[in-house]
Parts: structure tokens; C-alpha cells; sequence
């Protein structure tokens, strides 16, 4: 047995904090790659050249990601496309009236869609977290992707209001340092927060895993 056998299953999280399957095996990294790249070069563009040149940064590295998502891995997630879109509708909007408040509402936009989207399918009995992430994690029960959809629903939620709240209380630069660095690490640790139950509901570790999709 290899001693990454029972290692805990990866779980990346997107640039809008939505958990992601892995990529191909030998490029896992691509998916996180691709979804939180953009991110950052919004940030290191905004931090050295300035905001505006960072959202016109940031419009350009999410359709560079579209396309090498599309090129490398066969097929573009449905969470990169929405990211995209509203990246680009956002982003002009932003560069034509000059105004950040329109590029700090996107993540909102998201979190918002997301949220009424896995509760709504969780009340009604229907565990859409599952047809996003495919065979990610492979094993899990019913009743487990059920509570992992209502789980991230509520996240989604929560990360709606908060964005809301500093988005209205903090300047851009402090709003952006949280979003890229603080959102990303509380995802990670909400992510890692329920591998507990998706174990208890069949989740399979390691090499038993089966094929990973994007």
C-alpha cells in the first residue's frame, strides 16, 4: 500500500469559494489552478499598477482560464463560466463608470445563486452539489451528498452577507485582501470541516477513489 493510500480526499475550492473536482490525474492542481489564478493576478495587478488595471487584468486572466480549461481538461465547469461571465459584465461595468462597487457586487452575485440554488434542491430533495462535482467523491451516499448540498448552501449564504457587509464598511483594497486571502482560507477550512460526515456517508479515500472529472 502506498503511503498516500489513505491520505484525505483533495478538496480545492474556486474562485468563488465553491468546492471543485480534481482535474486529470497528474494535473489535480490545474482546476485550483485555473479557478484561483485569476484571482490572484486581480490582486497583484490592483496592489502594483492599480484597481482599475487590475479588473481589466482580471477580465482577461478568467477568459485565458476559460480557455485553457476548455483546452486542457475537454470541458469548462459550469462554476468557472458563471465566474467568467459575471467577471466580464462586471468588469466593464467597473471600467466604464469607474466604479468598484460593480466588481465587489459579482461575488455576491455568485454566492447568492449558488446559496438558493443547493438549498433550494436540498428542501426539495435533490442533491445538485452532486451533478457539479460528478464522480469527486466517489462512494458518497444519498443522504450525504444531500447534507454536504445543504452544507454549502448555508456557506453560501453566510459568505453573501459578509461579502455585502464589507463591501459596504471597507475600502477596495482592504475588501479585495480579505476576499482573495481570508474567503479562500475560511472555504478551505468549511471544506476540510465536513470531510468527517462525507466519511461517514461512504465517501471513498485515496487510490479507491474513481476516475476524477473536471
Amino acid at each position: 500500500m502506498h503511503a498516500d493510500d489513505k491520505a484525505p480526499p483533495r478538496i480545492d475550492a474556486t474562485i468563488d469559494s465553491a468546492p471543485i473536482a480534481p482535474g486529470p490525474k497528474g494535473e489535480s492542481w490545474l482546476p485550483m489552478a485555473l479557478d484561483f489564478g485569476p484571482l490572484l493576478v486581480f490582486f497583484l495587478a490592483t496592489k502594483f499598477i492599480g484597481m482599475f488595471a487590475g479588473t481589466a487584468a482580471f477580465m482577461a486572466a478568467i477568459a485565458v482560464a476559460v480557455v485553457v480549461s476548455k483546452w486542457r481538461l475537454g470541458k469548462v465547469s459550469p462554476m468557472l463560466w458563471l465566474s467568467a461571465i459575471l467577471v466580464l459584465f462586471f468588469g466593464a461595468l467597473t471600467l466604464y463608470f469607474h466604479d468598484p462597487a460593480f466588481i465587489q457586487l459579482k461575488p455576491t452575485i455568485i454566492y447568492g445563486f449558488f446559496a438558493l440554488m443547493l438549498i433550494g434542491g436540498w428542501m426539495g430533495g435533490r442533491p445538485l452539489l452532486r451533478y457539479l462535482l460528478q464522480s469527486a467523491y466517489s462512494g458518497l451516499d444519498e443522504t450525504g451528498w444531500l447534507k454536504l448540498s445543504r452544507n454549502w448552501g448555508f456557506f453560501f449564504a453566510a459568505l453573501g452577507v459578509a461579502n455585502e457587509l464589507m463591501r459596504m464598511s471597507l475600502d477596495f483594497d482592504t475588501w479585495l485582501l480579505v476576499k482573495v486571502w481570508g474567503v479562500t482560507a475560511a472555504s478551505m477550512l468549511f471544506a476540510m470541516a465536513n470531510v468527517p460526515m462525507l466519511m461517514k456517508h461512504g465517501l471513498e479515500l485515496g487510490d479507491k477513489q474513481s476516475g476524477p472529472t473536471a
